[in-house]
């Protein structure tokens, strides 16, 4: 689509890397929504029925918890970013308290997607989101593809 600077004032190392604008701003999902591959729902552990959390995870804004999370629908813990054939990753971002702040989703380019809050999806490097705003990847997993 485009790049927006507006989105380059919040997380300023997007005008550093190759990024674009993929879809229209939406409040129905998050980026960990998005990151699991959903865009009807937003997923938050805060209890209420206007978010969905997993069943049995703790209802904590953990690392751990959010892996767990992913874990339910497959993920395992990976080391690295590298695009591997036959797998889909997430990474989970964490502020300077390790609090995950943000998901996003590898693409079969080897770029990532991410939901950025109530605004638009964006593709982007990996680090184009690192910063105040998301803090640092803490954590990447990856799936196997069927």
């Amino acid at each position: 689509m485009y790049r927006r600077p507006e989105l380059e004032i919040k997380w300023p190392n997007l005008s550093r890397t190759d990024y674009r604008v993929t879809s229209q701003k939406s409040q129905e999902y998050n980026c960990f929504a998005w990151a699991a591959g959903e865009e009807d729902r937003w997923w938050q552990p805060i209890p209420g029925e206007q978010f969905y959390w997993s069943e049995g995870v703790p209802q904590e804004e953990t690392l751990d918890a959010y892996i767990q999370v992913y874990q339910t629908l497959g993920y395992e813990l990976c080391n690295g970013d590298i695009l591997e054939a036959g797998y889909q990753k997430i990474a989970i971002y964490v502020d300077s308290s390790g609090i995950p702040t943000h998901a996003a989703r590898q693409l079969p380019n080897g770029k990532w997607t991410s939901k950025l809050g109530w605004l638009e999806d964006v593709e982007h490097e990996l680090d184009g989101l690192t910063g105040d705003r998301y803090g640092v990847v803490g954590q990447i997993l990856k799936c196997a593809i069927n």
